[in-house]
């Protein structure tokens, strides 16, 4: 009986318990060998996980932060460059851009996947950008920078509308490098290759990020960026290496973006079960559908794309009473977040970009409704229909005074067992 015991938004325990046997091997080989950065286990994992992305190459790195940066450098992003990305998006991402020596800029969303819309990138590329006379590259016009890059976000494990985003980017030629870090394993459906493609294989490189609470976390910091490309795979190695070709032979200037390998020996174990992680996960998501499905009026589920396999990182609803509804849950012991409160182009930390409250109206509205439920491969259904029940009693309140404009009594409300 689970009662009211407490709900944690994430369980990070009950997993590595389950593998205590096989990490502590790692551990243990790590001592014996004292081999702690680079050697077999790092080569090991790189390999295992560029096969699982269906890519040529992986290069292990210290974050996905890391990964991004490097990525977008080794395939010629440069200095006064602009990158285009969206606004609703962890900070990493337009860190990554800026890092590189690079202006990020945003177009927006889609209602429904949260994810860049195409319709609005083709915009953007048609009517604020032009060619230079001289270069031929394409403008922002009203900075004068060049276009270089776009990185989609695969957000909350749903894949972005790549066969678009790719045909913009190979009629404007730009670079793509995916932002796949909540997205390990996620597919989706090319109509122009007519087949499934995993996500880490469709742009010109990718990023990952292992932080511990993702779909596959590391104990610790890690990341890594996979490609198909043999020469930005070398650059990314010399770039997380300080520059290096050989020990002491600097054929650039690097950064120390080194993945240990005591994570990659965990990572590479944690591999193994990914896919089971990520099918639980699946039906974690279809079972919140079911249990929401009835009430489209009260809560906005996720939607998924029939040309996408997600793999739910995060399961994020909607709500306009989405304040009212965390509290409630709170006061239920059940943990919520919020995946992210305020866009990028609002943060003080691009003030002096001049963006204003308006300027990406999807992403603003979103922002403001979006609520992330508890998701884990450990989660169980019954803990599930008490999250669902405890949601739809509130919002089921909220919606009748609305209507009303009085209070009724509290409804009596009874999710059946899935």
């Amino acid at each position: 009986m689970l009662g009211n015991a407490k709900i944690p938004f994430l369980d990070l325990v009950t997993p590595h318990l389950e593998l205590e046997e096989e990490l502590i091997w790692v551990f243990r080989g790590v001592l014996e060998t004292a081999g702690f950065i680079g050697g077999p286990l790092v080569e090991g994992f790189e390999r295992d996980f560029a096969e699982f992305c269906e890519a040529q190459y992986c290069v292990g790195v210290a974050s996905g932060t890391d990964a991004l940066r490097f990525a977008l450098i080794a395939a010629g992003v440069n200095a006064g460059d602009t990158v285009i990305t969206v606004p609703n998006t962890f900070i990493a991402t337009t860190e990554a851009i800026s890092q590189a020596g690079a202006r990020p800029d945003f177009v927006d969303i889609d209602e429904r996947t949260f994810n860049i819309n195409p319709r609005k990138l083709q915009e953007y590329l048609k009517t604020r950008c032009v060619r230079d006379s001289r270069t031929g590259k394409l403008l922002n016009e009203e900075t004068r920078s060049p276009i270089s890059a776009i990185v989609p976000v695969h957000l909350y494990g749903q894949p972005a509308e790549m066969d678009s985003i790719a045909e913009l980017a190979e009629r404007y030629n730009l670079i793509v490098i995916e932002d796949a870090c909540q997205a390990h394993g996620a597919e989706y459906f090319s109509n122009k290759e007519n087949r499934w493609r995993r996500v880490g294989s469709m742009g010109h490189a990718a990023a990952f990020s292992f932080y511990p609470g993702k779909n596959l976390g590391a104990c610790g910091e890690a990341g890594a960026v996979t490609t198909n490309d043999a020469t930005l795979a070398k650059r990314v190695r010399m770039l997380r290496d300080h520059g290096q070709t050989q020990k002491y032979c600097h054929e650039i200037e690097g950064y120390n973006g080194r993945l240990d390998a005591l994570q990659a020996g965990i990572l590479q174990t944690k591999l193994n079960f990914l896919p089971d992680w990520n099918r639980k996960r699946r039906e974690n998501a279809h079972r919140y559908n079911e249990f929401f499905g009835s009430q489209s009026e009260l809560v906005t589920i996720p939607y998924e794309s029939p040309r996408t396999r997600a793999v739910y990182h995060l399961y994020v609803i909607r709500s306009r009473y989405r304040d009212q509804l965390q509290r409630h849950l709170a006061q239920n012991e059940i943990a919520t977040q919020i995946h992210y409160p305020t866009p990028l182009h609002l943060q003080k930390a691009y003030a002096d970009f001049g963006y204003r409250l308006g300027d990406f109206p999807v992403a603003e509205r979103i922002a403001s409704e979006i609520l992330s439920l508890p998701m884990y491969p450990h989660l169980e259904a019954a803990q599930q229909r008490r999250i669902a029940q405890a949601a739809i009693e509130l919002l089921s309140t909220k919606v009748s005074v609305t209507a009303n404009r009085i209070s009724p009594q509290h409804p009596s409300f009874e999710i059946a067992s899935s």
